[in-house]
């Protein structure tokens, strides 16, 4: 019997994320599994063109809603009464929603409201700072969901402290859910792509690096580019880091507008005629796994980059008071400096020659979605 899965997406992160189980679907599992994809348009991304998803080999959407960006709740609202149309047409088995944007929280509104149970992957993440709208969306995904995929033990844990039963057994519900250790579908993804990475990007020839040691950067939230005290300690910090190594910097147009705005124009002089910071267009995903790969350290903001560095046994420097990937921290691999330049500084000295032993398997083998695939299949014979 085939059961049919509608997947939302709504960032290119969780397209990416999504293209694990499309893989897995369509090698293992297509005549188990139908999967519909629902793309809201949370984020408009103009490298989103079909070559994007032809390059990365995944199934364009069936549906996109183009709801756009624009406040949280006019967004919010757009996107649940679109995929409650969808839902309602398509009358799939299970929905499928990844990580904690909007778009996650759309997709587990109407179909909760719709009695369809709900999978979450990478459910159980925590930050425990609930003025971020991620916090509050993954919480509450979790807290409808059927089967809820955690990528560590950690978050695993994380569950178990909100009241989730980790002995629960069938019949499996949102009133009864099934907590599952599925490894994380990011971790497939880098392995895939950091192969097809190596035989299509160019950025590290054409940068010149393949023979030095560089630090990636990436900055991007909205309380590091927006407040100039803490972009300027951000540079302060690079500035210092650039008599050392050279600096990647893959920079969103956005960000590049806000220091033109918040930074003093001697910094920005600085920074331009300093020929070890290197301030590039945003990098593709290809080119970002290949950056990733090749750096000697990563500093970012950056939830997803955090553990890309991990995958690929790079120390990082996170610029965020904290992370809900806690479980590297307890490594020693990755260090939390907020957008505070003495503790960047301090902890790219600490950082600079960490052991790769330290690096420790905590995301699977590289299966984590033939696992998740796996469990939802047997979910549906079991509710038969």
């Amino acid at each position: 019997m085939q059961y049919k899965i509608v997947t939302i997406i709504g960032a290119r992160p969780q397209i990416i994320k999504a293209a694990a189980l499309s893989r897995a679907i369509r090698s293992k599992f297509s005549k188990q599994i139908k999967e519909v994809i629902v793309h809201t348009g949370q984020h408009y991304d103009e490298n989103m063109s079909e070559v994007f998803f032809k390059e990365m080999n995944i199934p364009l959407p069936n549906y996109n809603l183009n709801v756009g960006s624009g406040l949280h709740g006019k967004q919010t609202a757009a996107m649940i009464d679109g995929i409650e149309q969808i839902l309602l047409k398509e009358q799939p088995n299970g929905l499928v929603i990844y990580g904690d944007t909007n778009s996650t929280l759309a997709g587990a509104v109407a179909a909760s409201k719709l009695l369809i149970p709900i999978f979450h992957i990478e459910a159980g993440l925590r930050s425990y700072n609930k003025t971020m709208p991620e916090e509050v969306n993954r919480v509450l995904a979790d807290h409808v969901s059927t089967l809820l995929f955690c990528p560590t033990q950690q978050a695993i844990k994380n569950l178990e402290k909100e009241g989730f039963n980790l002995h629960a057994h069938t019949p499996f519900s949102n009133n009864n859910p099934k907590v599952i250790l599925s490894g994380d579908v990011m971790y497939d993804n880098s392995l895939y792509f950091s192969k097809i990475a190596e035989q299509k990007s160019q950025l590290i020839t054409i940068l010149n690096l393949k023979k030095q040691p560089f630090v990636l950067c990436t900055i991007h939230r909205n309380n590091n580019t927006d407040v100039a005290e803490r972009l300027t300690a951000i540079f302060n910090a690079l500035l210092k880091i650039s008599e050392e190594y050279k600096i990647i910097l893959p920079l969103h147009p956005r960000t590049k507008k806000q220091i033109e705005l918040l930074l003093s124009s001697k910094m920005q002089e600085t920074i331009v005629n300093n020929k070890n910071i290197i301030i590039i267009p945003p990098a593709s995903f290809l080119d970002m796994i290949l950056l990733e790969k090749n750096c000697s350290m990563v500093i970012t903001d950056s939830g997803g980059v955090q553990k890309e560095a991990y995958f690929f046994k790079k120390p990082c420097i996170v610029m965020r008071p904290e992370t809900e990937w806690v479980e590297l921290l307890e490594t020693g691999t990755t260090l939390l400096a907020d957008a505070d330049a003495k503790k960047i500084i301090s902890a790219f000295k600490k950082l600079k020659n960490t052991s790769i032993e330290k690096f420790l398997p905590f995301y699977g083998n590289g299966h984590a979605a033939e696992n998740i695939l796996k469990e939802i299949i047997q979910y549906f014979n079991s509710s038969l």
